[in-house]
């Protein structure tokens, strides 16, 4: 009798709490005087990079590691709702991204510099320590795969067939046989957050990280 063919996909997710926080923000002035608009963004640059500086250490924190863009400085001349050009506006641009390993520091820094003149906060990127990160996508590879031979086994065993031995082992997409969905990607790692505003005061919650791997795998039963 030959053997009958089972073709699966396993799948796994694991949830993890976020490590790392990592903050994006925009020092921004504009006015009439391009002196003046310069002094001010670089003024409050200054200030919050010598903050990063004075907390910033990369084996202990809080602030592991933190850059800044190159400042950018730019005049335009406005149109008013009569079709009448107004004087020269000067605008002076800066960006600041700060890696934080003390998620409640982050927190902290994060509700005051977003209430100084000037200072607009982009968002905040999560993750896991890149050690942590790759620990949990070989576990979920492994249960991926312990995944697809119970799914294997399961179908094996309703049509009365025999244990399985396994034939191939894939990544999605990658059996030839085009029955992965070309969306799907692996392993995929999701993050995010929500801002909670109480009291004038700002608190960060960061979502879990997920790690979600997919395997496809081919198995024979007789």
């Amino acid at each position: 009798m030959a053997d009958t063919i089972i073709t699966v996909q396993g799948e796994y997710e694991l949830h993890q709490p976020a490590e790392r926080g990592t903050v994006r923000l925009t020092v921004a002035y504009d006015g009439k005087s391009r002196d003046e608009v310069l002094a001010r963004t670089t003024q409050r640059h200054v200030s919050l990079t010598s903050e990063l500086r004075d907390i910033h250490n990369p084996q202990s924190g809080p602030v592991t590691w933190w850059a800044s863009d190159q400042l950018r400085v730019w005049g335009e001349r406005p149109w008013n709702q009569d079709g009448k050009q107004l004087p020269i506006v000067h605008h002076a641009q800066v960006g600041i991204e700060a890696k934080f390993s003390d998620l409640g520091a982050l927190s902290d820094w994060v509700g005051v510099v977003s209430l100084l003149d000037g200072v607009t906060v982009s968002g905040v990127t999560w993750a896991l320590t890149e050690a942590r990160k790759q620990s949990l996508v070989q576990e979920a590879r492994r249960r991926a795969v312990e995944n697809a031979v119970a799914k294997a086994t399961v179908y094996a065993t309703s049509l009365g067939l025999g244990s399985v031995k396994p034939l191939a082992l894939s990544d999605p997409g990658m059996l030839g046989d085009h029955t992965s969905s070309p969306q799907t990607q692996q392993p995929m790692f999701a993050r995010a957050a929500s801002n909670d505003h109480a009291g004038g005061t700002l608190a960060l919650k960061p979502e879990d990280i997920t790690i979600a791997v997919q395997v496809h795998a081919r198995f024979a039963a007789s």
